[in-house]
C-alpha cells in the first residue's frame, strides 16, 4: 500500500514533458559567429526587408545591422538617441535592482528583443523597464505609450515578479498595430496589446498565457534535470506565433490569440553536440526568426567560451521541418 502511494506521488510530481512524445529534431544548415558587437550578448534578431538586425542587452545606445555576406557575420552599428524611459508600473524594488546592476554589467535598458513591421520600424523591448522603444527608418526614437494595465494585469497573473525575468521577446504584425510580448520565467507568459488611437492597450485582457512549473531538460543535456519553464524570444510567421523555449531546447508553434501549443520542434540534437556546448547549466539561446525556409537562432553566451573555445555570439540556421512549419503532428 505504501509503495503504491509513493508511486502515485512520484507520478504526480514528474514533469508532464517527461512523458510527452519527443519533438521532431530540426536540422542545422550553418553557423555564423558575429564580430563587431561592442557589448556582445546577442539577445534578439529581426528581419527587416532584406536585412537582419540584432540588439545587445549591454548596449543602450545602439543596435546592429548584420552583414551576412560571409560565413563570419559583421555587426554594423546604428546609433540611437534614447529619450527618458516612461514609468511602466514596475515596482520600485525591481527598478532599483536594474539600476544597481547597470553599474556592474552595463545596459540599464537591458534590450532583450527586436522586431520589425512592414514599414521598417524596429521595436526594441526593454526588460529593465518593461517598455518598448520604436526606432523608425528615419527620425528620432520614441517609447510606445502602453497602458499601465498591461504590467498590472501581468503581475496579478504571476508574471514579471523577479529581477532579470521580465520581458524577453517581442513580435509585431506586418501592419504594426498588434504586438506580442514574452515574459521570461517564474512564471512565464505571453501578452498581446493593440495600437489604439493614442495608446497601446489590451484587447479585453493583455495576458494570453501565464504558467509556472518545471520541465525536464532534453536527454542530450549533460546530467539533465528539471528546470524552470521559460520563453526567450517570440516570432510571428504566417499568422502563427513561434516561441523559443531555451531550457527545453525547442521552438513551439502557438495560436496567436490563445497561445495554445499546436506543435513543437527540438534543436537539442544539434546544439548539444559536444563541440557546441557551453559550461552553463541551462539554455542560452535568446534570438529567433522563423521564415518559410527555416529558422535563425542566436545565442547570448555572456562572453562565455564554448567547448571549442569560440567566445563570439553565434547565429545558427536551421532548415524548416519536413512539411513546413504549418504541418500537423
Amino acid at each position: 500500500m505504501r509503495l503504491g502511494f509513493a508511486l502515485a506521488c512520484a507520478l504526480l510530481l514528474t514533469p508532464v514533458s517527461a512523458f510527452a512524445d519527443p519533438a521532431p529534431e530540426l536540422r542545422m544548415l550553418s553557423e555564423h559567429p558575429v564580430d563587431g558587437m561592442r557589448g556582445g550578448n546577442l539577445s534578439g534578431l529581426a528581419q527587416c526587408g532584406n536585412d537582419l538586425w540584432t540588439v545587445s542587452d549591454r548596449d543602450d545606445d545602439q543596435i546592429y545591422r548584420l552583414d551576412t555576406s560571409e560565413t563570419v557575420w559583421q555587426a554594423e552599428t546604428l546609433h540611437i538617441d534614447v529619450p527618458p524611459v516612461p514609468d511602466s508600473g514596475l515596482p520600485w524594488g525591481l527598478k532599483s535592482r536594474v539600476w544597481g546592476a547597470s553599474f556592474v554589467r552595463g545596459g540599464d535598458l537591458d534590450f532583450e528583443g527586436i522586431t520589425c513591421d512592414s514599414a521598417g520600424n524596429r521595436y526594441l523591448v526593454s526588460e529593465g523597464h518593461a517598455a518598448v522603444l520604436q526606432v523608425p527608418p528615419t527620425g528620432p526614437a520614441s517609447w510606445l505609450k502602453i497602458t499601465p494595465m498591461m504590467v498590472r494585469e501581468a503581475r496579478a497573473r504571476g508574471l514579471l515578479q523577479h529581477f532579470n525575468a521580465i520581458f524577453e521577446g517581442i513580435a509585431i504584425n506586418p501592419a504594426g498595430d498588434q504586438m506580442w510580448l514574452a515574459a521570461e520565467r517564474q512564471g512565464r507568459g505571453l501578452l498581446m496589446i493593440k495600437r489604439k488611437q493614442t495608446v497601446w492597450d489590451c484587447d479585453g485582457g493583455c495576458v494570453l498565457l501565464s504558467e509556472a512549473g518545471m520541465e525536464m531538460q532534453p536527454p542530450q543535456f549533460p546530467h539533465a534535470k528539471p528546470v524552470n519553464r521559460d520563453f526567450s524570444d517570440v516570432s510571428l510567421f504566417e499568422g502563427k506565433l513561434f516561441t523559443l523555449e531555451r531550457n527545453a531546447y525547442q521552438i513551439c508553434r502557438r495560436d496567436p490569440q490563445t497561445a495554445k501549443v499546436e506543435r513543437c520542434w527540438s534543436y537539442a540534437a544539434e546544439l548539444l553536440q559536444e563541440n557546441r556546448r557551453y559550461s552553463q547549466h541551462y539554455g542560452l539561446e535568446e534570438a529567433l526568426i522563423v521564415d518559410a525556409d527555416g529558422a535563425w537562432i542566436g545565442v547570448d553566451n555572456n562572453f562565455g567560451p564554448r567547448v571549442d573555445g569560440e567566445v563570439r555570439p553565434i547565429v545558427w540556421r536551421f532548415a524548416a521541418p519536413e512539411g513546413g512549419w504549418s504541418a500537423k503532428p
